[in-house]
């Protein structure tokens, strides 16, 4: 079943009911947690160092175009090829292009959500160009032909147990046994003849360094530099937001990543590859290609989405976000899942089609409280609300009830009654402490018991508090 041909609500209720799904959900995100907490306690520069990571990415949005002119200079000095792309359709058109001129048979990939966003991978399948990924979550769902369920960590929606019988089937031959080592090992041997013949390997980048030409990547693997060194040809995709100005204010934000998305302080392979091989070199690609890709960047650049440009891609959001952590990646239907991509996808995607998404969020604020460069998710979220009221792609019923709703609400003595009535209502239809199911609310009721209210509204439990201290005076 393709996740995207079904609405929010119904992904949503797959995903709830999936139990396999909530227990790697709950291994992966309560350990990112655990770990995030652990390593920005033993860092008391982090609310600094925030701070300047959130100056950081503002100028560079503030100065955009400066900042992509010296990247080009600087890039195309050191010998790398760069290409602009307006839209996912020609950042897949420029890679496939570079890929047939090439003659590429074999392409391998490091992974890179930026890839998944202009729908590289069926791009490659059309062209008749094998793909590999090389990223072990990436080769993962690879086998089990799906999408990222997490920018950080694409396969946490299978458990140990189902990647198991996942290389039982895909690996020849198959590991010798299922616990993680021997797995690996298993990955490990079935990839290292794809690094050393690929023709050409296709990287991400989480930074641009305007100063230098240079792009950087951060894995923990080592999979991007096998990709991105035997293969005579290296191509970068890109979103021009990852611009930074100089190597030292790419190592401020790698402070915040590095933390925010493992809980690490540095991760095992942070590399800068600046152009392609030279005279002298022992190795590297003989060509470099970077594709710089807008794709609806720019367009935020004059809206309220403005602050969505700062994202380091951490998943912290995501790792903290008590709706995904119920329902997963794939239910959000977009590239991007959790709160950005509650936020990004109506970007890329349409408004239209992707509406539920912002009306999902419980409006806590815990992803705003945890990002690392201070985006104000919710307040984003709201601004998706508010648009697509302005623009009533709302329900007629939810209108009609809203609507019903403000009259009460301007009305004081109607709303202290309606809510008297309310409120007692409730009370004779719980049992045990709990309301099991609720007329209109069957989307609450369905999934969680209601707590049973006390049978007073507020407004007379403060009366009557107050009325028990006089008397107690």
């Amino acid at each position: 079943m393709d996740a995207p041909q079904l609405a929010f609500k119904e992904r949503a209720a797959a995903a709830l009911a999936d139990g396999a799904l909530k227990i790697a959900i709950d291994r992966t995100t309560g350990n990112a947690e655990r770990k995030r907490a652990l390593a920005v306690a033993a860092f008391p520069e982090f609310e600094a160092a925030r701070a300047r990571g959130k100056a950081i990415k503002d100028h560079v949005i503030a100065h955009l175009d400066h900042y992509l002119e010296m990247f080009e200079r600087n890039a195309t000095a050191a010998g790398a090829k760069v290409h602009w792309a307006a839209d996912d359709a020609e950042a897949r058109a420029i890679v496939t292009r570079i890929c047939l001129d090439a003659k590429a048979k074999l392409v391998t990939r490091s992974k890179s959500m930026l890839g998944e966003e202009i729908g590289l991978p069926h791009a490659l399948a059309d062209a008749g160009i094998e793909r590999v990924e090389t990223d072990l979550a990436e080769h993962i769902i690879q086998l089990a032909g799906e999408r990222p369920s997490h920018i950080v960590w694409p396969a946490m929606h299978r458990t140990r147990e189902q990647v198991a019988q996942l290389f039982k089937v895909g690996h020849t031959p198959p590991p010798a046994a299922e616990d993680p080592a021997t797995m690996v090992q298993s990955a490990r041997r079935e990839l290292r003849a794809k690094f050393l013949g690929a023709d050409i390997g296709i990287s991400g980048a989480n930074f641009l360094v305007a100063d230098t030409g240079a792009t950087c990547t951060v894995t923990n693997e080592g999979n991007a530099e096998l990709t991105t060194t035997p293969p005579r040809i290296h191509i970068v995709t890109a979103g021009i937001e990852k611009l930074v100005p100089s190597t030292a204010h790419a190592f401020a934000l790698l402070r915040l990543l590095v933390r925010s998305a493992t809980g690490g302080e540095m991760t095992q392979y942070t590399t800068f590859h600046h152009g392609p091989k030279r005279q002298g070199d022992a190795d590297g690609p003989e060509e470099m290609h970077i594709v710089l890709v807008d794709n609806g960047r720019t367009r935020m650049l004059g809206d309220e989405f403005r602050a969505m440009l700062r994202c380091i891609r951490c998943g912290a959001c995501m790792n903290h976000c008590v709706v995904y952590r119920q329902i997963g990646g794939h239910a959000y239907g977009g590239t991007y899942p959790g709160p950005m991509g509650a936020v990004l996808t109506p970007v890329l995607d349409g408004l239209a089609q992707s509406r539920d998404l912002a009306h999902a969020c419980t409006m806590n604020g815990r992803c705003a409280e945890v990002c690392p460069v201070g985006i104000p998710l919710p307040t984003l979220l709201r601004a998706w609300r508010t648009r697509s009221w302005r623009e009533r792609l709302e329900p007629g019923s939810l209108r009609a009830g809203l609507g019903l709703w403000a009259m009460v609400a301007r009305r004081p003595r109607l709303y202290r009654l309606a809510s008297r009535i309310g409120v007692r209502a409730l009370r004779l239809m719980g049992r045990g402490g709990w309301v099991r199911s609720l007329p209109l609310a069957r989307g609450w009721t369905a999934y969680r018991d209601m707590p049973r209210p006390a049978g007073r509204t507020f407004m007379e439990q403060y009366r009557a508090e107050q009325a028990g201290r006089e008397a107690r005076k």
